[in-house]
């Protein structure tokens, strides 16, 4: 069969296509540079009329030798030019939708009564102490790495409660299936669960006391749209499939992909999300035999049986 190609993301959301050749070969931390560049450019756009500043740190996470966990650096970070907007009251945030689920942070890290106790007057401190130019958001994008069994991942987890002591905000994007979550909290992905998830961790009114909420979604499931806490009652509403789209096309990933061919490491999908894979890539064969262009925005397709779908892809 001849490749089948397209410049366009053929998927709603993260390309898995893609996501398994980045995981089984080489590229990552290409993407990563990448992506973490076009968040940051999307952000901005967001951020500067609502009078905040995202910007991100060149060397990305932690990749250098001997790097002290108490002075970590972000991929993306958003700071707050208003020293008195800070002193603003935090409004709650609603929980929406079925993809989101919410967890006490003293639960999510499994503290003690006694740790509890013990965090209430560190985070009382490092408030007090909190620098006028420290980010108001820390947001990360997770290599293979910093996740568990990865090298890095001990600085990454020490680096993480660091900043969520001072009262930082934190946001964690995983789109990387093949290794389990960061959190032992947060079930490994299975049948009956998501491979791709976004995790927003407020430690407000205090660390201990703060709620984190899980967006998981599934392949061929658009990126989600998360509300990201700011100061006081502000809040940005973000996208976070405009940057992925931006990555995808202006890289030209696409060129690379074939749609003919099972994804790498095809078996580490879940039963259903093979399912929708080859259901997404039974559409795409269609459209191209039927000389329509795939350079066109995707739309949802039927799930087929996926041994019919199989059968069709072969045919």
């Amino acid at each position: 069969m001849p490749p089948i190609r397209a410049l366009k993301n053929q998927y709603l959301g993260i390309n898995a296509h893609l996501h398994s050749l980045l995981q089984n070969e080489s590229g990552w931390d290409s993407f990563h540079g990448l992506h973490v560049g076009d968040l940051t450019k999307t952000l901005q756009a967001q951020l500067l009329p609502m009078g905040y500043e995202a910007d991100f740190e060149p060397s990305l996470q932690i990749r250098r030798a001997g790097q002290r966990s108490y002075a970590p650096e972000s991929d993306v970070s958003i700071f707050d030019p208003n020293p008195i907007r800070v002193k603003q009251p935090r409004a709650p945030l609603s929980a929406r939708g079925a993809q989101e689920m919410v967890l006490e942070i003293s639960a999510l890290f499994d503290f003690s009564d006694e740790e509890i106790a013990q965090y209430r007057a560190i985070t009382i401190h490092r408030q007090a102490a909190k620098k006028p130019d420290d980010p108001i958001v820390w947001i990360e994008l997770l290599s293979p790495s910093n996740k568990p069994g990865g090298r890095h991942f001990d600085a990454y987890d020490d680096k993480r409660q660091v900043i969520l002591e001072r009262g930082i905000v934190f946001v964690e994007i995983d789109y990387l299936h093949q290794s389990p979550p960061t959190f032992d909290k947060v079930n490994t992905y299975t049948d009956a669960l998501y491979p791709y998830r976004i995790i927003v961790i407020d430690p407000h009114p205090e660390f201990v006391d703060g709620k984190a909420r899980l967006f998981q979604f599934s392949v061929d499931y658009p990126i989600p749209t998360i509300t990201i806490p700011l100061s006081g009652e502000d809040k940005l509403i973000f996208d976070f499939g405009v940057p992925y789209k931006k990555t995808f096309e202006e890289m030209f990933y696409g060129g690379k992909l074939d749609y003919s061919q099972l994804p790498l490491k095809y078996e580490t999908y879940s039963e259903i999300d093979q399912q929708r894979i080859v259901s997404r890539m039974v559409a795409i064969k269609q459209t191209a035999a039927a000389g329509i262009s795939l350079e066109n925005e995707p739309q949802a397709v039927e799930l087929i049986p996926l041994e019919e779908a199989l059968q069709q892809l072969k045919s």
